[in-house]
């Protein structure tokens, strides 16, 4: 079965080609990081208009990497939401004039689900298993008994982690995104300054950063004025080390009340080596699963791969009325 994903949620144009939900004939990205980072941060306007210029193009890769048909495709699965809504805009028509040009069934995905399936690519998922999902706009904590049967048990309150990180890192002067700088210094660094682990002994799974991000600030705004310098490389260690505590104890907390062993880390923050080497920690214990780099940040190959799930558990399909929602939710 052949899936032609495409996916662009945010600032990632992409199209992929999937076979049986395992094999990637081909997962083109294009990205807009560079043109978004003299802003500091995404700009919806500006990325849904980067998305209209490049999504024919990215289609045309796409199939020429895989070497197959248009005729060929039995489905095609697109990012449904949330994201940004004109951004998503522009992949939900791209692929419904796809499925209408060559007559092909189309689902709409879930973005999240993607990055949860991302995992399926190279490994295999077992259930039941708890999956931490952390990204740039999301910190949840599901519960999954089977296939596309997902159960929300914690999520955060205010800042997702992802955000966080970007936005410790303009406070000490690293360029967007942040995430991947944070991390670098952090392994350069040690965790010497005291900051919190918010909500790490709560009895419930939610979190909070952005108690932990004003921790940050003021650090740095005091010791400004005071005339004192910041060892960047150990304020990166120090945040790191308790967003990443709290992540791993509360992932493990949950595994061991649902009685299961099989964890799935997803989502781009999935991509930080400072929360890898902690679940490291529990490899003996627990299967962890988390996906290769390339299939942490947003691609359509993870789209692909859940819009093929989702079409085999419940045998529902869209249809061309199907429309972008910014605020979809998972369950």
């Amino acid at each position: 079965m052949l899936v032609l994903g495409v996916e662009s949620s945010c600032d990632e144009t992409s199209v992929a080609i999937v076979r049986d939900g395992k094999e990637v004939l081909a997962n083109v990205i294009n990205s807009q990081i560079k043109i978004h980072e003299r802003f500091g941060g995404v700009v919806p306007e500006v990325a849904s208009r980067h998305h209209v210029y490049q999504v024919s193009m990215v289609f045309e890769e796409a199939f020429k990497i895989a070497n197959v048909d248009p005729n060929d495709i039995d489905l095609v699965a697109v990012t449904e939401g949330p994201g940004l809504i004109g951004s998503l805009l522009i992949g939900v028509n791209a692929a419904k004039t796809f499925s209408l040009m060559y007559n092909k069934p189309i689902i709409g995905v879930h973005h999240l689900a993607g990055h949860i399936y991302a995992n399926a690519i190279e490994s295999e998922m077992k259930f039941p298993c708890i999956a931490l999902l952390v990204s740039g706009g999301n910190t949840e904590l599901i519960y999954m008994k089977d296939h596309f049967e997902f159960e929300i048990i914690g999520q955060t309150l205010d800042d997702a982690v992802g955000e966080a990180y970007d936005k410790v890192a303009r406070v000490v002067g690293l360029p967007y995104p942040g995430g991947p700088h944070v991390d670098r210094l952090a392994h350069l660094g040690n965790d010497t300054y005291k900051l919190p682990r918010v909500y790490l002994d709560d009895k419930s799974y939610n979190f909070s950063f952005s108690g932990l991000k004003s921790a940050v600030i003021n650090l740095a705004h005091n010791a400004n004025q005071r005339g004192e310098e910041i060892n960047v490389n150990d304020l990166c260690a120090s945040f790191q080390a308790s967003v990443t505590e709290v992540l791993v104890n509360k992932t493990i907390k949950l595994a061991n009340e649902m009685k299961t062993n099989n964890i799935i880390v997803a989502g781009g923050v999935s991509a930080n080596k400072g929360l890898k080497e902690r679940f490291e920690q529990y490899k003996d214990s627990y299967n962890i699963c988390i996906p290769s780099i390339k299939y942490c940040t947003d691609n359509a190959a993870m789209m692909a791969v859940a819009g093929y799930y989702q079409y085999k558990k419940n045998n529902q399909l869209s249809d061309l009325y199907m429309n972008a929602d910014a605020s979809l939710e998972l369950e």
